[in-house]
């Protein structure tokens, strides 16, 4: 096994007990507590404003709480070396920005910089581990190109193989797909569903209902800052749940090849 593989086989658990977060006085998340299955893909769905973001920078200690906890294989995540939660959780924001003329491999090699010190420079071993990275986003053929060449999917895939090369058992990613094309939505959720595979543990925010239904194996639905249903697509989202999330009325069909939910004959729900 390599040691890429070896890393995301490493079992790490993130929770979150009676967590709280907001910005000021307004608070967004209240009293929230959850535990993510590990080796699977959770996604977080919900209507916009209803803290889903909020929520995943929590849960990578990108946002301080206000009451209660995010825990990383049991310890307070606020309390461990920043250092060591960049060994174990790895976070792809929304908005993803890089320098003119970077390069693919450029991009990626970012991703060693928490296995980095002055004492320990760049080595073989990084370099193997980029060119894995590059490997499992299927990447070889345009580590020289720069990403501002690209198109959005073999973009996203980049910023997702230099996650791939931190190392981390534990992978959060907000909002993947946006702003991409049918085709370029579907390379990134096949690369997902390909590290979880492998083992890691995947988190991701997702807009859109049926995607997140049929490329999770956990779904969180909040609603107001809350979760409202949680556990497998097929078992959770209902009709009502879409009513109650999205204001719509629809009727739900299982996919033929996979049996996840499909959501047909949109409309507008009327007040009951």
């Amino acid at each position: 096994m390599t040691e890429l593989a070896e890393m995301e086989s490493r079992p790490a658990r993130l929770q979150a007990h009676a967590l709280s977060l907001g910005y000021g006085s307004t608070e967004i998340i209240e009293r929230l507590s959850l535990s993510l299955p590990d080796s699977r893909v959770t996604a977080i769905v919900g209507p916009n404003g209803c803290g889903k973001s909020t929520l995943l920078a929590g849960l990578a200690r990108l946002h301080a709480p206000s009451g209660g906890a995010v825990l990383l294989d049991g310890a307070d995540i606020q309390r461990l070396p920043s250092r060591e939660v960049a060994r174990r959780v790895a976070l792809l924001p929304q908005d993803t920005q890089a320098p003119e003329g970077l390069t693919v491999s450029e991009l990626i090699r970012f991703g060693r910089q928490p296995h980095q010190s002055w004492l320990r420079q760049w080595s073989a071993e990084d370099q193997r581990v980029v060119e894995e990275a590059l490997a499992a986003a299927d990447l070889q053929e345009l580590a020289e190109r720069p990403l501002n060449a690209m198109s959005g999917g073999q973009r996203q895939r980049a910023w997702i193989a230099m996650a791939i090369a931190q190392q981390t058992p534990l992978l959060l990613l907000d909002e993947p797909t946006s702003a991409l094309d049918l085709g370029h939505q579907l390379e990134v959720f096949e690369l997902i569903r390909s590290l979880a595979a492998a083992g890691k543990t995947i988190v991701m925010v997702v807009h859109d209902l049926v995607s997140a239904c049929r490329f999770a194996d956990h779904l969180i639905a909040m609603h107001a800052g809350r979760i409202v249903a949680e556990g497998a697509p097929k078992d959770v989202v209902t009709e009502e749940l879409v009513r109650r999330l999205y204001g719509i009325e629809c009727t739900l069909i299982p996919d033929p090849a996979t049996g996840t939910p499909i959501l047909t004959d949109l409309r507008r729900a009327r007040p009951r």
